[in-house]
């Protein structure tokens, strides 16, 4: 006569069939895992790590510039890898919209370094997409950040329209309703906006997109009055040929601006703030709090700022056949005039 099977509750079996599934709770993903390259590029992290050292070594405003193509990347349709393709006669890129032009050329030089180094290990394996984010990553520990993971497997997207980027980037110019809006559209939280706009901390912006507040604010004032006036009167003097010059600029943390630390925020207490956008986030009743908070708590800004960049880094990501490996981060693999538009 055969055994009898013990019975095994249906919630249980169910229980143990969740835990055998891919991960998805941490980044929406299955796909993307830490530990995604082990096999198919295990030197992936020690080439990675050689590169951005190097790069950063040389040219130390990089951190700053990778950050920030990185977060205009993940902004306009997810983390794709699509503000790295190039324009050419069939299509304008997202690398060419207005807001984009400003984006530095050390931050491309990066990356094209990394997946040239890459390739020639291990071909046709690692995403451009991937490369730009632990180089963001990895460089603001370098320069004193805090880390984040990086969940890995991420597919280079097929399509980069520069009519795409409006309105998904935020202009030093827009109210703090509106920069909130546009976060808040994505899935990010007052306080993710807050912590994130705080990688300001480190780079620099043009003397273009802050010339309205030293030059011609209003009738009454030449000087936006909520900036300290010699912070004004200094950058009147630094900027005094940007019409002439565009490539005029100062550092957005006019105290450690190659440091990743809070004294970004302890600016904007000051009057101390380059963008307006950003001292207005010391006034306004929704984000000063936070910011005090930041400014006097540098750990609980780490931390912040860590969770949010993890949930930015898997925003929208494309994996499987929704997007490729990309043989150049400049352009596609193969021209698809299916997404070709004017």
């Amino acid at each position: 006569m055969p055994m009898a099977t013990p019975s095994i509750p249906l919630l249980v079996i169910v229980s143990i069939s969740l835990l055998l599934l891919p991960a998805e709770s941490h980044t929406g993903k299955p796909n993307l895992t830490l530990d995604y390259y082990q096999k198919s590029c295990p030197r992936f992290n020690q080439i990675m790590n050689e590169v951005i050292t190097a790069k950063q070594t040389a040219s130390p405003t990089t951190a700053a510039g990778v950050l920030r193509v990185f977060f205009h990347d993940c902004m306009v349709d997810g983390c794709d890898g699509s503000t790295l393709v190039a324009s050419n006669a069939f299509n304008k890129a997202e690398r060419d919209a207005d807001v984009n032009l400003s984006l530095p050329g050390d931050a491309y030089d990066l990356v094209t370094r990394a997946k040239t180094a890459l390739e020639i290990e291990c071909p046709g394996v690692v995403s451009c997409t991937d490369i730009l984010a632990v180089s963001a990553r990895n460089l603001v520990k370098m320069v004193g950040g805090p880390f984040y993971e990086v969940p890995l497997g991420r597919k280079d997207g097929l399509v980069s329209l520069a009519s795409r980027v409006a309105g998904n980037i935020a202009f030093p110019n827009m109210t703090m309703t509106e920069v909130i809006n546009q976060f808040q559209s994505k899935g990010f939280s007052v306080q993710e906006m807050v912590a994130l706009v705080g990688a300001h901390t480190i780079g620099f912006s043009h003397c273009s997109e802050f010339s309205k507040r030293i030059y011609n604010f209003s009738k009454a004032s030449s000087l936006d009055p909520a900036m300290n006036p010699y912070y004004a009167k200094g950058l009147q003097m630094l900027c005094a040929n940007y019409t002439k010059d565009s490539t005029m600029a100062a550092f957005n943390d006019v105290m450690t601006p190659g440091k990743f630390d809070n004294m970004y925020y302890k600016n904007l207490l000051r009057g101390l703030g380059l963008l307006a956008t950003d001292q207005a986030m010391a006034d306004d009743p929704r984000t000063k709090p936070i910011v005090e908070l930041y400014a006097a708590n540098e750990t609980a800004f780490f931390s912040d700022f860590a969770r949010a960049m993890e949930k930015v880094s898997v925003y929208k990501v494309k994996t499987g056949k929704e997007g490729e490996i990309r043989r150049r981060c400049d352009q596609f693999n193969s021209l698809n005039t299916d997404t070709i538009r004017s």
